[in-house]
């Protein structure tokens, strides 16, 4: 009985996924907004909370975040990877400056204290890796000019996760200077070791896991994925950044092959991921918190799209892109969840939970948005500046010439002696 209810809402889960998107599809509009409204429905205090598939969805949502971040691990090569941070980090301190102080001056202005503003910092800073990968492929970026821009940005933030979370659960857990320094210098090698093999040795892993057979190299790319990511999970590295640095690894027709073959698993799994953030939320607990959020949303948006803007123009990139880049960045997620639910649990402010789940579905269901209209919005904005510009400046209207008397020159001509 308990396997036939499960088969049921899992299946009513699939179904109702396909015809959201399918709707999405004929707007040409992202279905990610549909997905995380269809998991507020089927979620806890919704109109018809599921019971037997939970478990199921939840495994498959970490599942869907590994494939998205593998999928764009394999669309650059580790010299790609390399060369990028090397040459964005500036917009990664430019990012934290930006997006990070905000949330960290939000929390003290609520009166939350020093840790919950280290706390709602990481929120407010780290953009949702799973929503931008969907939000790229869904609108065809993936090879616009912007995106290496933003995909260093990404990286650079997710990496930076490997150094944050220890710092940030040592804080929540009150313990010593010298476990705290332990547990990040664990994380900081493990992220520099799977980095550094994958740099170096990523040709004898693509030669490794390459396979004539479809079904051969479909099972060992997402066996291998799968591995490391829980091994970097599980020594406190984000599961998110091995399975990224697996698909950086992996090159030339191993790469296309993978991508082909995966292509379809990371648009089922992604979907379920954005169901399952939408179940966790319970709708009755936004409404007291929906002010401060949507105003910190707000304002985070734009540091955003500051960000994205300039690293892009510093990277040569034209007007259109950088607006795109910028619009682009502006969706939280999984982590800001992760990040907040570490001080839930820890019992720092009983009102981060739905606080940050507000804050979060705001931007997740604004991220999509932003990301297809800012560089249209910001054109038509620059398009009517102009016309005020035009018309303020326009030169007054030419009066008819002088009238020649007999004898008198007109303004520079030469006069005339008989």
């Amino acid at each position: 009985m308990h396997s036939a209810v499960f088969l049921i809402e899992f299946g009513a889960i699939i179904l109702g996924l396909g015809l959201l998107g399918r709707l999405a599809g004929r707007f040409r509009f992202s279905p990610i907004p549909l997905y995380l409204l269809a998991g507020l429905a089927f979620g806890k205090g919704g109109l018809l909370p599921l019971g037997a598939s939970e478990e199921f969805v939840a495994i498959g949502a970490e599942i869907g975040v590994i494939l998205l971040l593998l999928m764009l691990g394999l669309e650059y090569t580790a010299s790609d990877l390399v060369s990028n941070l090397k040459t964005q980090y500036p917009a990664g301190l430019v990012d934290f400056a930006l997006n990070a102080l905000p949330g960290a001056a939000a929390a003290l202005l609520l009166g939350w204290g020093p840790v919950a503003a280290v706390v709602l910092a990481g929120v407010t800073w780290i953009s949702s890796s799973g929503v931008i990968a969907k939000v790229l492929g869904d609108l065809g970026r993936l090879g616009n000019r912007e995106t290496p821009v933003i995909l260093s940005i990404l990286v650079l933030e997710d990496l930076a996760m490997a150094v944050y979370l220890p710092i940030i659960t040592a804080l929540l857990a009150g313990v010593g200077l010298a476990a705290g320094s332990a547990t990040l210098a664990i994380a900081l090698g493990v992220a520099g070791a799977v980095l550094f093999v994958a740099v170096r040795y990523g040709r004898l892993i693509s030669r490794f896991v390459s396979s004539d057979d479809p079904e051969k190299l479909l099972l060992v790319v997402l066996g291998l994925t799968l591995l490391v990511a829980g091994v970097a999970q599980q020594l406190q590295v984000s599961a998110a950044v091995g399975a990224f640095l697996v698909g950086i690894a992996l090159s030339g027709e191993v790469a296309e092959g993978a991508h082909a073959l995966l292509s379809p698993l990371r648009d089922l799994f992604a979907a379920v991921f954005f169901v399952f953030f939408g179940l966790h939320t319970d709708p009755a607990s936004i409404p007291p918190v929906i002010l401060p959020a949507f105003a910190l949303a707000v304002v985070t948006a734009l540091t955003k799209i500051a960000t994205g803007h300039w690293a892009a123009r510093r990277a040569g990139i034209g007007v259109k892109g950088r607006w795109r880049a910028g619009g682009t960045l502006v969706a939280r997620g999984e982590f800001s969840i992760v990040i907040a639910g570490l001080a839930v649990t820890a019992g720092v402010q009983p009102q981060m939970g739905p606080f940050a789940t507000a804050y979060v579905l705001i931007l997740v269901v604004v991220g999509p948005l932003t990301a297809r209209f800012t560089e249209p919005v910001a054109a038509a904005v620059t398009r009517w500046r102009r016309r005020d510009a035009d018309r303020d400046g326009a030169a007054p209207p030419r009066s008819a010439p002088p009238a020649r008397h007999e004898g008198v020159p007109v303004r520079g001509e030469p006069s005339r002696t008989d």
